[in-house]
């Protein structure tokens, strides 16, 4: 589907990775609803990019407002689902079923919201596209981040499921699983990064904007998976073929995040 005169809805757009989607999206033609849980990041985000983004506050865990949306910004061709959060760097036994939730709340439940709010606009365009933000948690397990990647590997099968659903209409879906990437998601998850052990720190991290292109590249193509960055090919690969041993290697990388 090309995007251009498309209107995209992209949560998440405050900063990072969703903030460069509506940079790249503009750039090619489309008209775009950005929503974030600040409206300050999210308005920063349209005056940047230009006249055809419209900034929109909204918290996707709110479901009587994700619910109110479709009325509110009338009918899209697109949905980018960006928005995600981390745990707090602890294992499972530390993390609090408040904090678990929360994670699955945004990371999770937030884009199953959306889906269903919007699904009936989408199916009623002569073309339209999901496109949903998984990780490469969601195949590669990272202590620490036990929940984080539970919440993304759901994301994975729901939009392989959907897409499964969809596969007779003219709705695309995509899922993305990104590597490392340059954004402040710890940030705005409000957690604090800690030491990471000289191994891990050798990965070098994809800029967002590099990202964003892929995103949207893959949206144009209807490809319904891509990895993003090296980091998350390789892993990918080394997942299937040895699930045990990936694992141990990101363990041996990422163990001096549990201290």
């Amino acid at each position: 589907m090309k995007l251009n005169g498309k209107v995209v809805l992209v949560t998440g757009a405050g900063s990072g990775m969703g903030r460069e989607l509506t940079f790249e999206l503009v750039k090619r033609g489309a008209s775009v609803i950005a929503t974030d849980i600040h409206l300050a990041t999210v308005e920063e985000t349209a005056t940047l990019a230009g006249k055809a983004v419209t900034a929109i506050a909204l918290d996707v865990t709110d479901s009587k407002a994700v619910a109110a949306l479709p009325a509110k910004v009338g009918p899209i061709d697109c949905l980018i689902n960006n928005a995600g959060i981390i745990q707090p760097f602890v294992p499972i036994k530390d993390l609090t079923m408040e904090q678990a939730q929360k994670v699955m709340d945004v990371n999770f439940y937030g884009p199953l919201s959306l889906i269903k709010a919007f699904l009936p606009t989408l199916l009623a365009r002569p073309e339209a596209h999901i496109l949903n933000v998984s990780s490469m948690g969601a195949y590669a397990p990272v202590p620490g981040q036990s929940v984080y990647g539970a919440s993304k590997a759901a994301v994975k099968l729901l939009t392989e499921g959907l897409r499964s659903e969809l596969m007779d209409t003219k709705v695309g879906v995509t899922i993305v699983f990104p590597g490392a990437v340059a954004t402040n998601i710890t940030t705005n998850s409000g957690i604090a990064m800690p030491e990471v052990s000289a191994d891990a720190s050798k990965f070098k991290q994809l800029s967002a904007d590099v990202a964003a292109k892929m995103m949207v590249d893959a949206i144009e193509k209807n490809k319904a998976r891509i990895t993003v960055g090296k980091d998350a090919t390789m892993m990918d690969r080394l997942s299937r073929i040895n699930p045990v041993f990936a694992a141990n290697l990101i363990y041996k990388q990422m163990k001096s995040l549990l201290g």
